[in-house]
């Protein structure tokens, strides 16, 4: 299969329009959002979502997140409640994933088997432009092969789809660098199942009842169904061997110099902290304070590591509250939980 790359804005209706074709026929199109790239499929289509997780490798396990244009465009696929209006009058169109009771329109394979469905409102124009113009609601996880870090350009897409899939829309580069923040409501509780760009502390503004699920920063217990895309398997993974230093016990600066010495290591530092390495393989993070700039370049950056052909890696282990938590749930599980520190020494 040929795999075509058009540059598009939410004004080329006629690449749009080819691209919903794709779509309503069954096939596979890559589009951008705010997040990261997605691989959308008709989400009534059972056959053209089953083809998503055989183009990415993924688990059948792992449920997908369907896009719709406009909020209330959710009536047609899920039950929804006064919470979610809220919750959509605040964040979208937008980085924000909600999970509702399903209606029995959206297929099982959508779903993983369960009885909800993810649901998410673009603020991409080109995402949000090519729903409307399908006339559908468009699953879609993020389109990479399953695992490997998350795609937040065109090229990233082709990298790993090249030849699976028959079109990407190239829109430029993800605004925010993670996917999106995914919840669950329940009796007016929300829950936090994967962190982003939408934090704890925004979420508070609409209800001052907001948790996070364990499974957000330990490993899913043996035999815990996934209830949300990212929750259940190792994600976002270089080639080489990931490891977070915890430097409230080790001098991050001193250890990584003596790894440089005798290992093939990549360095994932803060800008401030570039001289005090040896000038090879470094992976430069942003300030230590900019933690948007550092969301923004973390999928690039462990892109990158493969690219500069290193065997281990080693980062900072972020902190895991505020704008931090969603970097810190992507590291943690892209290292497999390595953290080298604590209080136990090397997990």
């Amino acid at each position: 299969m040929e795999t075509k790359i058009f540059k598009a804005t939410k004004d080329d209706l006629n690449i749009l329009k080819e691209a919903s074709e794709l779509l309503n026929s069954g096939k596979l199109v890559a589009f951008p959002t705010e997040t990261v790239y997605g691989l959308g499929a008709n989400a009534y289509d059972s056959e053209a979502c089953k083809s998503i997780f055989s183009a990415k490798g993924r688990p059948s396990d792992n449920p997908l997140i369907v896009h719709v244009s406009k909020p209330e465009d959710a009536e047609n696929i899920a039950y929804t409640c006064p919470l979610y209006y809220e919750l959509a009058k605040a964040f979208m169109p937008g980085p924000l994933t909600v999970i509702l009771p399903k209606k029995d329109i959206i297929p099982s394979e959508v779903t993983a088997g369960l009885d909800t469905v993810a649901i998410r409102c673009p603020k991409n124009e080109v995402a949000n432009k090519l729903i409307e113009v399908s006339g559908i609601p468009i699953a879609a996880p993020s389109a990479n092969s399953s695992g490997k870090p998350s795609p937040t350009s065109a090229k990233h897409v082709y990298d790993d789809l090249n030849g699976k899939i028959p079109m990407i829309l190239d829109g430029g580069d993800s605004e925010f660098g993670v996917e999106s923040t995914v919840i669950t409501i329940k009796d007016d509780v929300i829950t936090i199942l994967r962190p982003g760009s939408v934090t704890p502390k925004m979420l508070e503004g609409v209800s001052k009842k907001v948790q996070i699920a364990s499974a957000v920063k330990e490993e899913l217990k043996a035999g815990e169904k996934a209830l949300s895309p990212g929750m259940k398997y190792k994600h976002y993974a270089p080639k080489a061997s990931l490891y977070l230093i915890d430097d409230t016990y080790i001098n991050f600066i001193e250890f990584v110099k003596e790894k440089q010495k005798t290992e093939n290591c990549g360095v994932m530092c803060y800008d401030e902290e570039i001289s005090s390495f040896e000038n090879k393989n470094l992976l430069p993070v942003g300030e230590e304070k900019n933690i948007k700039k550092q969301t923004k370049k973390l999928f690039n950056l462990l892109r990158k590591a493969d690219d500069i052909g290193v065997d281990t890696v080693y980062a900072h282990l972020p902190k895991d509250d505020g704008e931090s938590l969603a970097i810190y749930n992507r590291m943690i599980r892209a290292c497999a939980h390595r953290v080298i520190g604590g209080k136990n020494g090397e997990d």
